[in-house]
């Protein structure tokens, strides 16, 4: 297989490719992110690269779009030796990127984030309203309504991701990255996303797809090049390779590619929510009456699109804001306002997290994994040298342990988290607030941007914590995910459970169709 990147496409067409990477290798530091690589992008294709989290994808494409410089290895564009050495470079050669986690100024309206680094000249208002006339077009062309005069702060991550691919669609490139862009998309959005790149594709522009679902790779692309530990094993024609075999490639080894797990056996009552309400700093109502329940030895997985209120629920439940209503952990009424409403009081009280967003509620991205894996819990005993101090030693010890346990690459406690891949990020935090054994496990978009072989290990994680009887409260923008993982569903729609139902009897379509507020009502537990 391997031998495929090299001639993939040169069969097909004697045109140049649109891209090809000759010899590339990065290092950071004692970390080899990239070794020697190969890849051929034939012009006119859609053409995906997988691997696990930390096998390079990346990296290698962020040396093509100039936010890295590659320590060796060469670029062409359409044929050309091309230097690129910062990313207006790329953009001057036709390349686009979404990034996974994103590149917008949050005090910046959609429309300047628009564009930015695009502008026409000194006068901005000529370059505006020419990204105003052009954003509306795109908009109605692909579905991708936004507020252009909102601020981006002040939108939920699926309108965000919008504003990402509506940045490189204005920018017109003929190659296209887009690294992890469903993660915040229904599947119905994910569908009108890649019937919008195969529409790109027939225009003769090239896209680059980095994902980890093979599902993805299998419906929306020609070719697929397979990255592992940093070097490229192989390049294949979709139509002849199947998802177990892409996933074997990925990890070098088999993979289950569903969720192993017995039915559950609920226990008591864990946590009760009665009639919980949450507003915004803005006044905005963000959570209309919630009531539900979880047992121990259950996962209820809360089905959504991104925005819709789960975001608010958590940090409701993991005191991260102020509510009113009623929550019950153990029997146990828990203040939702003012003393011991705060996080580290629910820590206490049996709740862990694992946030939504890892870089701005999960890990401190400057401090070490060591560090990152003290934050909330620095109280416990087993880190204390005594009263004063902490046994830093201890801590370092007990984080080695636990990336070795978790497969962090490269299991270093030392290491700044920045330095760590997304996914290898999210281990970090699954694994500090797992491993406390905490009654209920709150968890959000638990593998977000996670490649096959970390989702398969954080799936038994979660599923393991069910059958040592604790409750979890799963949050997940993943209908796959929700519907392998839970025992019962809910719904969230515009801050309200539209109903609940059993994974066994519901399908995608029905839940789907919840999630866009129809065929639904506010019907709370009982739905």
């Amino acid at each position: 297989m391997a031998a495929a990147a090299d001639t993939l496409g040169r069969q097909e067409t004697a045109a140049p490719f649109a891209i090809e990477l000759k010899g590339i290798s990065k290092a950071f530091g004692p970390v080899q992110a990239n070794k020697d690589i190969n890849i051929a992008v034939p012009k006119g294709t859609i053409h995906g690269i997988i691997g696990e989290n930390g096998a390079g994808k990346s990296t290698l494409m962020s040396i093509l779009y100039g936010f890295y410089k590659a320590d060796s290895g060469q670029i062409f564009i359409s044929g050309n030796l091309t230097p690129i050495p910062d990313s207006q470079s790329a953009i001057r050669a036709g390349i686009g990127m979404v990034f996974q986690h994103f590149k917008l100024v949050q005090n910046f309206t959609v429309l300047e984030n628009i564009v930015l680094g695009a502008e026409d000249g000194a006068l901005l208002n000529t370059s505006l309203g020419k990204a105003r006339r052009v954003l509306k077009e795109l908009a109605q062309e692909y579905g991708l309504d936004v507020d252009p005069d909102t601020l981006v702060e002040d939108l939920s991550v699926g309108h965000q991701q919008r504003v990402e691919i509506l940045k490189a669609l204005y920018r017109q490139a003929d190659i296209l990255i887009l690294d992890e862009p469903t993660g915040v998309l229904t599947p119905d959005e994910a569908d009108h996303l890649f019937r919008i790149l195969k529409g790109l594709k027939d225009q003769g522009k090239t896209v680059i797809l980095i994902t980890h679902k093979l599902r993805e790779i299998m419906e929306a692309t020609d070719n697929v090049s397979v990255m592992r530990r940093g070097t490229m094993v192989a390049t294949v024609k979709t139509a002849e390779t199947s998802p177990e075999q892409l996933a074997e490639l990925m990890v070098g080894r088999k993979v289950l590619l569903e969720v192993e797990k017995t039915p559950a056996v609920p226990g008591k009552v864990v946590l009760s929510v009665e009639n919980l309400h949450v507003r915004d700093e803005h006044g905005v109502e963000r959570l209309k009456g919630i009531s539900l329940e979880i047992r121990a030895g259950e996962i209820l997985g809360i089905a959504g699109v991104a925005g819709n209120g789960q975001s608010d629920l958590l940090a409701a439940l993991g005191g991260m804001t102020n509510a009113s209503g009623k929550i019950t952990l153990n029997g146990v009424d828990l203040p939702l306002s003012g003393a011991g409403s705060d996080g580290q009081s629910r820590r206490e009280a049996g709740i862990a997290h694992v946030p939504e967003d890892r870089h701005h509620h999960g890990l401190i991205l400057d401090f070490t994994a060591w560090e990152n894996v003290a934050f909330g819990y620095h109280n416990d005993p087993k880190y204390q040298k005594s009263a004063l101090f902490m046994d830093n030693d201890a801590l370092r010890a007990d984080t080695e342990k636990k990336m070795t346990a978790y497969d962090v690459r490269p299991p270093i406690p030392t290491l700044e988290a920045k330095n760590f891949s997304g996914g290898n990020q999210q281990k970090i935090v699954v694994a500090r607030e797992v491993e406390q054994n905490p009654d209920l496990l709150l968890i959000g978009q638990p593998t977000r941007g996670v490649d096959i072989g970390a989702i398969e290990f954080i799936h038994k994680q979660i599923v393991a914590l069910r059958d040592a009887g604790k409750a979890i409260l799963l949050v997940s923008v993943e209908l796959d995910e929700i519907m392998s993982l839970s025992d019962r569903i809910a719904v969230m729609f515009d801050g309200q459970i539209m109903g609940m139902r059993d994974p066994e009897t519901t399908d995608e379509r029905e839940l789907g169709m919840l999630m866009a507020g129809m065929n639904g009502k506010n019907t709370g537990e009982a739905a």
